[in-house]
């Protein structure tokens, strides 16, 4: 068997696709990853898949959209694949169209969250409802969700066509609970290193953000929270950057504004995520579009209470009031309110911790993730 990925960028391919790469391969069915070339290319093909690079712009751009469906076309009629497994949501339109065009014999579309959400205004929701939609019935054989939500909307929406009535399904979302985000294998001496490098205090409660530097993050409602603390002790961790990909001018002015602050840390892009989660109190993801944030899962495993925006995907992980708090998008103060209290209330801070982590081992093992889609794959190609 022969199965195509596809996403915008390669780092996908290492973020959120590698393990399940890895089982198809364990499985005897042979991986090629399509994107955009990039710093990742290499790590991908020493993992034993083939790389493709095909630029796929992350924005609507027709021309250049017309290219990437062309190469893909080619791609495939030289390839012959049995499934093209479409990810990230400008590469899931396209690769599909592309797919369709090489008649490609199964279509998947995973949606790691529809681009559709309730922030949007009425015209702009219905607009990308309906690409979804029709995109769905037209180009796709089965649609795999990652938030119930999405499942639910894909299904009574009718995604796909009448023939392909049982072809949804909800895999959730998962981390690698057995290595990288067991509790029990973090090394305590890097932990130690960590805290020193950056001048963190065992008095210090720590609030942590992974992810793009971007408005649409909310990261800048998190650092403008900052301001509204009372507690002295709060340090902010905050890890990523700003991809090249995306020129977000307003948001990289709002964060080099806060560099100079000493009690907020900005890492960049760092490979020890789990070791800064670990050391992390309060992880806060005040996200305005999620789809099913592994961020959130991977900071509960590593027993961080979690302050999330009340969004698709962010409040089926978050139980508010028990694992966390869901807050309203764009409210500084509110995430500012719940930090202090955190802060001031050891007893609650310890409680959400410890039923956070029982959550995130409970229902989100990355295993169980990829095997549904394996089993799918396997019952498609026999």
């Amino acid at each position: 068997m022969r199965v195509i990925q596809i996403a915008a960028i390669d780092m996908t391919h290492i973020k959120l696709l590698n393990n399940l790469n890895e089982k198809c391969l364990e499985n005897g069915i042979e991986v090629h990853c399509v994107s955009t070339g990039g710093p990742n290319v290499e790590k991908i093909k020493d993992k034993g898949f083939y790389f493709h690079s095909i630029p796929i712009d992350r924005k609507i751009s027709p021309i250049s959209n017309l290219k990437s469906i062309m190469l893909m076309v080619k791609l495939f009629k030289m390839l012959k694949p049995d499934i093209v497994h479409v990810h990230t949501p400008i590469a899931s339109v396209l690769g599909r169209i592309a797919a369709k065009i090489a008649k490609v014999p199964t279509i998947i579309y995973t949606a790691h969250g529809f681009y559709f959400h309730e922030g949007m205004s009425k015209n702009e929701y219905r607009k990308y409802y309906l690409i979804e939609k029709y995109i769905g019935k037209l180009f796709t054989d089965f649609i795999f969700t990652q938030s119930e939500e999405d499942f639910d909307v894909a299904q009574k929406g009718r995604f796909l066509a009448k023939s392909k009535k049982n072809n949804y399904l909800h895999i959730s979302n998962g981390i690698d609970l057995d290595e990288e985000f067991n509790i029990k294998k973090i090394n305590i001496n890097n932990i130690r290193m960590i805290k020193e490098k950056h001048n963190i205090k065992d008095s210090d409660i720590v609030v942590s953000f992974v992810g793009r530097l971007v408005k649409e993050k909310g990261i800048i409602d998190l650092l403008n929270a900052y301001k509204h603390l009372n507690s002295t002790n709060i340090k902010f961790v905050i890890i990523g950057s700003l991809p090249d990909s995306e020129r977000d001018n307003e948001a990289i002015k709002i964060v080099n504004s806060f560099k100079d602050n000493q009690n907020i840390i900005f890492t960049g892009q760092i490979s020890n995520i789990n070791e800064y989660l670990y050391l992390s109190d309060i992880y806060c993801l005040p996200s305005y579009r999620e789809g099913m944030p592994r961020s959130i899962i991977e900071a509960m495993a590593m027993k961080n209470a979690v302050i999330a925006t009340n969004i698709r995907g962010s409040r089926e992980e978050v139980i508010h009031n028990s694992t966390g708090y869901l807050v309203n998008t764009s409210s500084e103060q509110e995430i500012a309110f719940y930090i202090d209290e955190l802060a001031n209330e050891k007893n609650k801070l310890n409680s959400f911790k410890e039923y956070g982590y029982q959550r995130a081992n409970n229902l989100y093992n990355e295993n169980d993730v990829v095997s549904k889609q394996i089993n799918i794959m396997k019952n498609i190609v026999k």
